[in-house]
């Protein structure tokens, strides 16, 4: 199937809200007419126009009526009211002829409900790669009529992957994010860790952390490196919205004992105020008073035992259901290898991605990127699917679908 480059304007429309638009997806939206472009338009930042009205907004400033006109969207218009009105009372309104939509919302509640008002209304709705005569078809595998390979539907709905998630379940999405040499390792047994990725791939990494509403590390971590976990000018992050500013990304500690250090740059620095330090029931009080006078603590209750790591202290299923509840839809665990085993291996993480660096550490005690008690028989390992690699420089990235059990 030839790709439609209506659609996939509005696709590269949508992907510059990235890292901007969070608890709301990114959409990118397309009015032709005659064959020719008439308006462009994107959610440029949460609380903001939706990409539909940008669109209808564009074709007006440019002096175009878009009465008869059709209109490409990533994803189906909003029916309901929030910050924002309906979008498809804006279509109504604007004499929109046909709608071509990449994925519908994926909200159980309000899935192709938008559509039916907008057919009601005498719209014409098609699924893009759809004869624009064919009736609407659910996105389904194998259905009669479209292209096996299902890219166009795919493509849009990968590109909300994280609100998708979010939206159904209300738990972050998660992706473990680790930099390591080629034998899996990411830092001496002293700790030393910087640099073992070229520039490139800290970039990348950069991108990865733009595009998250927060980070996650462990305690270890703040101990050995005392990080920032900022988003750093790195290779070619921009952000190309209007006026639109970054949120800023918060970042989330796992401290069962409470002893991140009151100088450590996340309970110190200007942002102090996005750190939350989460500790356990068992956590000296003391300890716990001083970093609540600096930054934001939470108790979580125990965890699981049957979590596959050494150290399982804190309940992670606990703290994902209240971060969702935040509206954090997005989660980068960049912790050590004990919090990436936990999130991993408890079935908490959805991606993962892996930088690899030609090098070779060895050393039975340097430390692992994934570490706790790891699967005990090679039918309980973990198994990754969409699978794909990218060259960084001399580094090679990973990124793939972490299976469920």
């Amino acid at each position: 199937m030839v790709a439609n480059p209506f659609m996939r304007l509005a696709l590269r429309l949508a992907r510059r809200g990235y890292g901007l638009t969070s608890p709301n997806p990114m959409v990118g939206a397309v009015l032709v007419k005659g064959g020719k472009i008439i308006g462009r338009g994107w959610h440029r930042q949460a609380g903001g126009p939706h990409a539909e009205v940008e669109a209808l907004r564009d074709a007006q400033k440019r002096g175009h009526n878009p009465k008869g006109a059709m209109l490409y969207v990533t994803l189906e218009p909003c029916c309901t009211h929030g910050r924002t009105p309906p979008c498809t009372e804006a279509i109504i309104a604007a004499g929109i002829k046909r709608v071509i939509v990449g994925a519908t919302d994926p909200n159980p509640k309000h899935a192709g409900k938008g559509l039916r008002i907008l057919r009601k209304a005498g719209i014409k709705v098609n699924w893009w790669g759809e004869r624009p005569r064919e009736p609407l078809k659910p996105a389904t595998p194998g259905s009669r009529g479209r292209s096996p390979h299902r890219q166009p539907a795919d493509e849009c709905a990968r590109l909300n992957e994280a609100f998708n998630h979010w939206i159904v379940n209300r738990t972050p999405f998660v992706m473990v994010k680790a930099a390591m040499t080629l034998d899996g390792k990411i830092a001496t047994a002293s700790g030393e860790s910087k640099w073992i990725t070229g520039e490139k791939a800290r970039a990348r990494g950069m991108k990865l952390r733009q595009g998250s509403d927060a980070i996650l590390v462990g305690v270890n971590t703040i101990l050995a490196d005392n990080p920032s976990l900022t988003i750093r000018k790195a290779g070619n992050i921009q952000h190309s919205t209007f006026n639109a500013q970054p949120p800023k990304l918060r970042r989330i500690v796992l401290d069962s004992m409470a002893r991140t250090p009151l100088t450590a740059k996340v309970v110190s620095d200007e942002s102090a105020n996005l750190t939350t330090i989460v500790v356990g029931n068992l956590a000296p009080k003391n300890r716990v008073a001083a970093l609540a006078k600096r930054v934001k603590v939470i108790v979580a209750p125990a965890g699981n035992s049957k979590l596959k790591t050494k150290k399982s202290k804190l309940d992670l299923r606990w703290l994902l259901k209240k971060l969702g509840k935040e509206n954090v839809a997005s989660l980068l665990v960049e912790g050590g290898g004990e919090a990436n085993a936990s999130f991993l291996f408890g079935g908490l993480a959805q991606r993962v991605a892996f930088f690899y660096a030609p090098k070779i550490l060895g050393g039975k005690n340097s430390r692992k990127a994934v570490a706790g008690e790891g699967a005990k028989s090679l039918t309980a390992v973990l198994h990754l699917r969409e699978v794909a690699w990218c060259r960084l420089g001399e580094d090679l990235l990973l990124t793939a679908k972490v299976v469920s059990s």
